[in-house]
């Protein structure tokens, strides 16, 4: 997006920033064992990795997810991979590419996505001149191509400029496929048009050309235009018949979020026609969470092959000076869920920590261990009032923390009632705040109360309460 901000300024400010790195939260239960033995897949903790924005995250045919994303510098595209989700967070980077001492590709390098092309690898990316002044904005896309099957290892050298539709400010390209077509999407400013950039996509010709553009949509909601008139940043996800293009909208401060286009997955994506909009944002700021700014998102699957939003967001709103220059844009990952229609559900922003679950009662059908302000249910409300995270504590226990109460764990009474309680660091003493969890089988589990051994968390008439191991309203389906 066009701001009055001179490379020389934004490189002084960004020589005071701490040197964007790797490391970021670490993991939990990571490839070991629980509490019985049983084997435990490591757990992402959010952020995945710090001071990367504009994330891509892909799993690959060879094993590996591969991420790329925005450094805070700007001069550089990066790449790192791994074999799990989160072993992305401490993997080793290598520096692909740096801008051009001088010319086009001299500036701000926006945005990098990697995607391989019959064959061959190729990194999408935006940038701009150097010199000062509106020059720095004059943003195009380009690509680089890599000389070798390996992308961590090849040569990589500028292959050209995306040969879109004006001559205008243009970024954030998406390759797809769908139906065996390969597409384009990314956001321009068209001549014409009072908006700092609308949506297009077209079907691929070559790996810098497309056939006709199709304007997919243009900011006109209220949450569209907060500080600036934006669309951009658009990812895709096919779920129950139809596709989803999700995208970014408004200003990169916590007023950012994601917009959602839908169509038929039948339907021809290139009339607009076909596809509608939806009139509310569908992933925004949470207070609660303390996520801000949520958005340029992606989709991944996790090693169980379900569906993961990757976006980024800040830990706090307050920016000093103008957001570009903040580096803590972190990258964030998160499990997409499902509505009733099959329309993705994408709650909140869960917050930082390992990555929460829904614990579904085995004895309740439908219900969830949930809450209501901050009283515990069994029930089904909104998505978010049933994510709960198992915060690690001591002698393999576990915290079970709501994400919209950071502060509030599961607790035990006397009478065997589960209540809702400010949480200690390290457990009360009496353990009474503290649980084994007890893998019975895939995707099951128990929760066996430290206070009160022998007992579990269970479902009992629309309530929370301990009950015997052996009692089957003590099993929870993990989803």
């Amino acid at each position: 997006m066009p701001f009055s901000l001179s490379r020389r300024t934004f490189a002084l400010g960004a020589a005071l920033l701490p040197i964007a790195c790797s490391e970021a939260g670490r993991t939990v239960l990571a490839d070991g064992e629980d509490a019985d033995g049983a084997a435990t897949p490591a757990v992402p903790v959010n952020p995945l990795v710090k001071n990367r924005a504009d994330a891509q995250v892909f799993l690959h045919t060879d094993g590996y997810y591969y991420m790329m994303g925005s450094v805070p510098e700007y001069d550089r595209l990066v790449l790192r991979r791994a074999k799990t989700l989160a072993g992305l967070t401490d993997a080793e980077e290598r520096v692909l590419w740096r801008h051009e001492e001088e010319g086009p590709l001299s500036g701000f390098i926006w945005a990098p996505e990697m995607h391989q092309i019959d064959g061959r690898w190729y990194v999408y990316f935006a940038a701009g001149p150097s010199g000062g002044g509106e020059d720095v904005f004059r943003i195009r896309t380009y690509a680089v191509e890599c000389a070798g099957e390996d992308p961590m290892t090849g040569t990589w050298s500028v292959k050209g400029e995306f040969k879109a539709p004006w001559d205008s400010f243009n970024l954030d390209s998406k390759v797809f496929v769908h139906r065996g077509e390969r597409y384009f999407t990314w956001a321009q400013r068209e001549p014409g048009i009072e908006t700092n950039s609308n949506l297009y996509i077209a079907k691929m010709t070559g790996p810098l050309t497309v056939g006709p553009a199709t304007r997919l949509s243009v900011p006109t909601y209220d949450w569209e235009i907060r500080g600036f008139k934006v669309n951009e940043g658009a990812a895709v996800l096919e779920n129950a018949g139809k596709l989803y293009m999700t995208y970014s909208a408004s200003a990169t401060d916590d007023r950012y979020c994601l917009g959602m286009l839908s169509i038929d997955a039948e339907a021809d994506l290139l009339v607009a026609e076909n596809w509608t909009k939806s009139p509310e944002p569908v992933f925004q700021t949470s207070v609660a969470t303390s996520v801000y700014g949520p958005g340029h998102n992606d989709f991944t699957v996790d090693e169980q092959g379900r569906p993961m939003l990757v976006y980024h967001g800040r830990d706090y709103k307050e920016i000093e000076g103008d957001p570009l220059f903040n580096p803590d844009r972190h990258t964030r990952v998160q499990r997409v869920y499902f509505d009733e229609k099959g329309a993705p559900d994408f709650g909140v922003p869960v917050g930082n920590g390992p990555l929460p679950e829904r614990f579904l009662s085995a004895a309740s059908e439908g219900a969830f261990l949930a809450h209501e302000d901050e009283a515990l249910v069994i029930g089904a409300p909104a998505l978010p009032q049933t994510q709960i995270r198992s915060l690690p504590v001591k002698d393999g226990t576990v915290q079970l923390s709501p994400i919209l109460l950071r502060e509030m764990c599961l607790t035990v009474g006397g009478d065997g009632a589960c209540t809702l309680a400010p949480r200690a660091e390290g457990g009360a003493q009496d353990g009474a705040d503290r649980f084994r969890r007890k893998v019975e089988g895939e995707g099951k589990v128990r929760f066996e109360s430290v206070a009160q051994a022998g007992k579990g968390l269970a479902a009992i008439d629309g309530k929370v309460a301990l009950a015997p191991l052996s009692d089957p309203r003590t099993l929870w389906t993990v989803d």
